[in-house]
């Protein structure tokens, strides 16, 4: 054990209460398997938490500790909480290096269940369900199983070989899998009703919401879920990317879009930093790629025309004005982006047929704006009285 993890360890009080248990929304019996970690017994601590979950190494990975078990540690009352969520990554590693078997089925039954889709539920419920003796076959529509362990979250923050070896263990339970089966295409529910007695559906929602403004839906503008989903990126080279949210997938959308060339890549989000829903770690990650915050923005989305795809961003108090060309925006779901902000004027910009800003025409448009704030409307009470005389 090196010393780093050691010393995450040590700093556990093994409460009896148990509170980061309660915050774990699988109930992880977080004390226990820390115990056992502390005194060398990995293969106990691996036990403890199979009791409960299937996928440690990945857990610990990805899960946003600080809003669940971490956020309930004692320890950070007064300081930094034990961090979980590196020492079950630690113990799950273990698990696969030493090749840790799950536990087996108490006792077959005759039940089949079909589980329509691989990801973290899918696998779950295949897991548990095979431990339980019933037998057990997943429909996954592409030619590997993880769903969107695989294809949603990018390789920096969870390595696909972890992925694979954790999808084997499972498998290793005696489950049986049919690829390239989609549900609605390859195969119906009434078929499944035919040969199951019951089915679970755990294919998810990767569908990124609308922001339900005016412009997301022009050539340049990608939901994030999507874009991480079939890896079907557009050239970033030389180019500034807006990524519009302040959650994890924002932060992996931002991170690849960086990786992939572009040349500057801008997070906005609508609240303050510390409001952001995604994970400190991951902030800081992005921060230190060299990716930009823009948090808190009176933000004024520009009303588009066909044609129109430039974007001008406002800013709350001292107005920071930034034209983007040739701009692709890869977002993140928050649809009241646009709600209850101070905004500021903000002018619109076309391209012409070599996607660069007209500036014959900005000027013309700034002109034609300053000779409009040159004739001011005339005031309610004047045209009141005009209206008395006329009826005179």
């Amino acid at each position: 054990m090196n010393t780093e993890i050691k010393e995450k360890i040590e700093q556990c009080l093994n409460c009896k209460t148990k509170p980061c248990t309660q915050g774990c929304p699988l109930g992880n019996n977080i004390p226990i398997f820390i115990k056992n970690a502390k005194e060398g017994k990995y293969k106990e601590a691996y036990d403890i938490l199979s009791e409960t979950t299937v996928l440690p190494a990945i857990c610990g990975r990805i899960c946003p500790h600080y809003k669940q078990c971490m956020g309930k540690c004692i320890r950070g009352i007064k300081g930094q909480p034990v961090n979980i969520g590196d020492i079950e990554k630690y113990i799950g590693d273990i698990s696969i290096k030493e090749k840790y078997n799950l536990p087996k089925c108490e006792q077959e039954r005759k039940e089949k269940i079909a589980i329509v889709g691989s990801g973290p539920a899918g696998l779950t419920c295949a897991a548990f369900l095979r431990r339980k003796g019933f037998k057990v076959t997943i429909y996954e529509k592409y030619n590997y199983l993880g769903g969107l362990l695989v294809h949603g979250i990018p390789e920096f923050r969870l390595g696909k070989d972890i992925v694979q070896k954790t999808v084997e263990n499972i498998l290793n339970l005696g489950i049986k899998v049919k690829y390239n089966s989609e549900l609605g295409k390859d195969i119906s529910i009434q078929e499944l009703e035919q040969e199951y007695d019951k089915i679970f559906l755990a294919f998810g929602a990767n569908c990124s919401s609308k922001m339900r403004v005016e412009g997301e839906n022009l050539t340049g503008v990608y939901g994030g879920n999507e874009l991480l989903e079939y890896n079907s990126h557009p050239d970033y080279k030389e180019k500034t990317v807006i990524v519009v949210g302040g959650g994890n997938v924002a932060m992996d959308c931002a991170r690849t879009i960086k990786k992939l060339g572009a040349k500057e890549v801008k997070v906005v989000y609508r609240r303050a930093r510390e409001q952001m829903p995604a994970e400190d770690k991951e902030i800081e990650s992005a921060i230190n790629e060299k990716i930009e915050l823009l948090d808190t923005p009176g933000v004024l989305w520009p009303k588009f025309e066909s044609e129109e795809v430039a974007l001008h961003l406002c800013f709350t108090g001292t107005i920071k004005e930034e034209i983007l060309d040739k701009v692709e925006i890869a977002y993140q779901l928050t649809k009241f982006l646009l709600e209850n902000y101070r905004t500021k004027l903000c002018e619109r910009y076309k391209l012409d047929e070599n996607q660069q800003i007209v500036i014959d025409d900005l000027v013309e448009n700034n002109s034609e704006n300053e000779e409009k704030q040159e004739a001011p409307e005339p005031k309610r009470e004047e045209q009141k009285e005009d209206s008395n005389n006329d009826e005179e």
